[in-house]
């Protein structure tokens, strides 16, 4: 099954490099695509940090890593939510931090962008709830109402992340890569246990206005973390069901080669 999946995965971003007949010139080494599948990442490592920063301060990478932003836009509606226990607004707090060194290190990596136009209003979450839970309910779903909406909201992204980082890992080449994709999983997967462990302290209680206990792990067969590729990570954050067509958080589309490729396939 990891074959196919590589091999899926292999084909599937090479087929589309040489769609649009994209020449790579190499010198003594051959590019691999470590270093694409990485700045794809910085996607949703920029969507993280603002996310988190925002829900536990009130304010971003602007005003927490202005350097990283790299001149590029604020969040669209983000803002500080409402979250009345001590203990989750310190743990928001921290995944921000730790987020703003995510993407730090990625950034001394590899290649870099300039922070992308993000939209983190509550519209765009409620979309995204709505088609988790098979409908939409009134009111809509707000993530910075309460703790638990914030919660169920944080274990979004970082999950989604995290199979992302799942899939990525088998592709890469390079041993200094492959080190710094495990160091993000352990960090990713960190977060998503805590987010997981405070979601299950509140099992009992009800998501308004969806009248919906939380759930558990989500898993594969084998109950192991099931990887995504990047055609199926853009799928969820634009909120569009197609990698090609952009939204949800990403109004005008994803950055890096990889995401802006399959918008110039539409």
């Amino acid at each position: 099954m990891a074959t196919h999946y590589i091999s899926t995965v292999t084909v599937s971003i090479v087929v589309l490099l040489a769609s649009l007949i994209i020449t790579v010139v190499t010198t003594k080494e051959t590019i691999s695509l470590d270093v694409h599948l990485l700045e794809f990442s910085l996607n949703l490592e920029y969507l993280e940090a603002e996310f988190f920063l925002f829900g536990a301060f009130g304010n971003g990478l602007n005003g927490i890593a202005p350097e990283l932003t790299d001149g590029g836009s604020p969040p669209i509606v983000a803002k500080v939510a409402k979250l009345r226990d001590n203990v989750t607004g310190e743990i928001i707090a921290q995944f921000g931090l730790q987020e703003v060194g995510h993407l730090r290190a990625i950034k001394s990596t590899v290649k870099r962008f300039s922070r992308l136009l993000l939209d983190l209003s509550k519209s765009s979450f409620a979309k995204l709830m709505d088609k988790a839970f098979g409908r939409p309910p009134h009111p809509p779903f707000d993530p910075y109402a309460n703790d638990i909406n914030f919660l169920l909201a944080s274990y979004l992204i970082p999950y989604v992340r995290l199979t992302g980082y799942v899939g990525v890992n088998p592709l890469l080449q390079n041993p200094t890569s492959r080190q710094l994709v495990a160091g993000l999983l352990g960090v990713e997967s960190g977060q998503d246990a805590v987010i997981r462990t405070l979601l299950y302290e509140r099992r009992a209680l009800k998501v308004k206005p969806y009248g919906q206990a939380t759930s558990l792990l989500v898993r594969d067969e084998f109950s192991l973390s099931f990887p995504r590729t990047p055609e199926e990570i853009l799928r969820i954050i634009y909120g569009s069901g197609h990698e090609s067509v952009p939204g949800g958080f990403y109004p005008k589309g994803g950055n890096g080669l990889i995401a802006r490729l399959y918008l110039h396939t539409t």
